[in-house]
This record gives structure tokens, sequence and C-alpha cells, in this order.
């Protein structure tokens, strides 16, 4: 059974080291017993009317150990979350991840999996390819087959007026209502 000290020490370890520190793989399960037998004490001693003093120390004890397991839990998922960050940016090996408790895994998992899924929104965005719902934001290459005025595109823009054989690079959904009249042609990409 794990014992005051000894998660004083873990405490002491986890906030003087930049890495995560190897934790015993039930180390939750220590944690819980050792508080459920702290607060046995502290019920038995009180309805006992015993030593007072003894059932003071024991609830203070009691007290700082959960302080303590917060802030380790706290400085612990802020490494793996830094751990995630690196990883969705650079690539990670599986050592790096060795001291992970299960549930920091999930975590893990999870922030570098939407770390990953919003690097590559950002690069679509940065190319274009936006999208949007069902709709691909992208632009179509198109060539007019009649006469077009100038309209007001959905971003405020100006675009035309057109005469037939012009060639446009036209959004998307213009290119669809303007392919749907019949006054443009699809012009392939090679």
């Amino acid at each position: 059974m794990i014992t005051y000290q000894e998660i004083y020490d873990i405490l002491r370890k986890e906030k003087y080291s930049e890495s995560l520190q190897q934790l015993p793989k039930n180390f939750l399960e220590e944690v819980s017993a050792y508080i459920e037998e702290k607060k046995e004490i502290i019920n038995r001693e009180k309805n006992e009317g015993l030593f007072s003093g003894t059932v003071a120390m024991t609830r203070k004890q009691l007290d700082n150990t959960l302080a303590i397991i917060k802030e380790i839990i706290s400085i612990r998922e802020r490494k793996v979350l830094n751990l995630a960050f690196t990883a969705a940016m650079t690539g990670i090996s599986k050592r790096d991840t060795d001291n992970l408790l299960e549930y920091e895994k999930k975590l893990f998992g999870v922030t570098v999996k939407q770390l990953e899924e919003n690097q590559q929104q950002i690069s679509q965005g940065l190319s274009g390819k936006i999208n949007r719902g069902e709709k691909d934001l992208k632009n179509v290459l198109v060539r007019f087959k009649e006469e077009v005025p100038a309209f007001v595109a959905e971003d405020g823009s100006e675009l035309g007026p057109f005469k037939p054989g012009d060639v446009a690079n036209l959004p998307q959904e213009i290119t669809e209502i303007l392919l749907a009249e019949g006054k443009v042609a699809l012009i392939e990409e090679r």
C-alpha cells in the first residue's frame, strides 16, 4: 500500500522534472485505498471519541493528500498535453508514451487526433480547400458559352462581366448555378 511520504515524493519528482515520471500501473487504485483507509480511521476514532488530536492529524493528512493528488494529476495532464502537441507537430516514438497511465493514454490519443485534424484543416484552408459542411469551396475552371453580366459573389466581390470564350476560375457554388443555366462549360484539369 502507498504511503503519504510516497505520494509526496511523487509530487516532488513530477514537479521538478520535465518528463512524465514512472508511476505504478495501479497508482490510482493504491491512492484510492489509502484515502479510504484514512476516512475509516477518522470515522472509527470519531465514533469511539478517543484522541481528538489523532483525528485532527489524520484529517489534515487526508486533506493534504487530496490536494497533492490534484496537483499531481494537473501537472501530469499538462505534460500529456505538451507531449500530444509535440507528437502532432513532429511525430513521436512509442517509448515517449511508456510512462502514461491508461486514462492519460486516452487523453493523449484524443488530443493528438484533434491536433492533427486541426493541422489538416489549417493546411486545407491555406490551400483554398476549406470544407463547410458538404460544400467544397474550391474553385473550378470554366469557359463561358455566352455573355454573362457582372454579378456579386458570396464574399462580396464583383465577378465579370464575361463574354463567350472567356475563361474564369470561379467558386464551385457559382459554377454549379452557371452550369445548370448552360452558360459555362467545365475545363478539365490534366
